[in-house]
């Protein structure tokens, strides 16, 4: 029996928890940047799954790494070696320039791993009290959903209805070095924890020195600086990491050019690490921070399997193999400077904001409106996938494969959506 789309999203309504707000497209098949509905209708993906899928739906090396590693194990948990965690850890320290990595799945369990590992570090070597360790963190941030996560949220919908909360941590506003600088006064304080990019903000961009002077604050009081990177890493601004401000990666190699290279104490990644494939997250940290953690005081079964491992390293060779990096930049450019040009001037459009392929379009209305929502109704029907955040923006993150031909045609029909709307 041929089932619509309303079918499936109507068995998702009854048998499924309510905790997420679709677009009402039902989704079936995907290829490089394009993603096909259950009755064929083909459609642009300019979200990417929020920036996991960079390399592009279905990588066939990406997937063939994975398959052939189901095919020959799949799982053996960190009681015992694999023969694919050891090559990834190469890879992946030599590549980001760390000791060690710790290999786990999610976003969210690597966030709370660099909490954890922060925490140690204060206790074992910055001689903290015990207990009283805090991490300071931005207003408007997002690190995931566990409850530690949320106990210092700003989001009313993230914990509202979910305490009590963790203590030890402090707020300071995004974006702010007077507010950091009086926050690290405090010698109680173990760490800060910031997204270089403040993606589910609204693509929220800071000035460019905040953050190389937030990490050079941190260092000169001994505190760590900890980058999520979960979001921004692996290609998605133009570098391999935000964190590398201008400094361009060239393929097999960074530049780390002094005063643009911001380097993070521990290092959060995720997403794009498996190319959207498999759940893989990392944390990255130099022995005199990841070695305070001694065997059997934390773990997951699941992380650093060898599916894992091998999805990973496929992943990042895929990056340096097709110049993904600096094709961000460069249909980065031709984004903002398309949008500019073909929409910035209508009454709708508040502002467009974003580096590489993680950008923005601000609407000019409030966050309680449904002007976004509509207008991502619309581009849906033009051929185009997006979502609002926080009410009155929507974020634009096609995969990094996306050619100059597709980005043109995709511009011509975002074009026409807004300006019918304006009318």
């Amino acid at each position: 029996m041929t089932r619509s789309p309303s079918d499936f999203i109507a068995l998702e309504d009854k048998h499924g928890a309510h905790n997420y707000h679709p677009l009402p497209v039902v989704l079936e098949r995907g290829e490089g940047v394009m993603v096909w509905d259950v009755e064929g209708k083909e459609y642009f993906d300019f979200l990417s799954a929020y920036s996991a899928v960079n390399q592009g739906h279905g990588h066939p090396k990406i997937l063939n790494a994975m398959i052939e590693q189901a095919q020959k194990l799949a799982l053996t948990s960190r009681a015992f070696y694999n023969s694919e965690l050891g090559p990834f850890e190469k890879a992946i320290t030599e590549r980001f320039g760390y000791d060690k990595v710790l290999a786990m799945n999610s976003g969210a369990e690597a966030v709370e791993t660099a909490i954890k590992l922060c925490r140690r570090w204060a206790y074992d070597v910055k001689k903290v009290p015990e207990n009283l360790a805090k991490i300071v963190v931005c207003g408007e941030n997002f690190h995931g959903r566990t409850t530690a996560i949320i106990s210092f949220s700003s989001d009313p919908d993230s914990f509202v209805g979910f305490g009590p909360f963790m203590p030890g941590f402090v707020h300071i506003p995004y974006n702010d070095l007077e507010a950091l600088a009086e926050a690290l006064e405090d010698p109680h304080v173990a760490g800060f924890l910031v997204e270089p990019i403040q993606g589910e903000a609204g693509v929220v961009v800071p000035s460019e020195d905040f953050i190389p002077k937030a990490a050079a604050l941190c260092a000169a009081r001994n505190v760590l600086f900890l980058a999520d990177e979960i979001q921004t890493g692996i290609g998605r601004t133009g570098s391999w990491l935000a964190t590398c401000g201008d400094c361009h990666c060239a393929a097999g190699q960074c530049e780390r050019q002094e005063g643009r290279y911001t380097r993070a104490d521990i290092l959060i990644l995720g997403k794009a690490l498996s190319g959207g494939v498999y759940p893989v997250s990392a944390v990255l940290a130099d022995d005199a921070i990841m070695l305070t953690i001694k065997p059997g005081q934390h773990g997951s079964t699941f992380g650093g399997n060898p599916i894992a491992a091998k999805v990973a390293q496929a992943a990042l060779e895929v990056m340096e193999e097709e110049a993904l990096m600096q094709n961000a930049r460069q249909r980065g450019k031709q984004f903002r400077e398309g949008l500019a040009e073909k929409i910035g001037h209508l009454n709708l459009v508040k502002g467009i904001r974003g580096k590489g392929l993680l950008n923005a379009v601000l609407i000019n209305d409030s966050a309680e409106s449904k002007t976004a929502w509509n207008l991502c109704m619309a581009l849906r029907d033009a051929g185009i996938l997006a979502k609002p955040t926080h009410g009155n923006i929507i974020r634009f993150a096609p995969p990094l494969v996306i050619t100059e031909d597709q980005m043109s045609e995709a511009l011509k029909r975002m074009q026409k959506v807004f300006e019918a709307a304006e009318q």
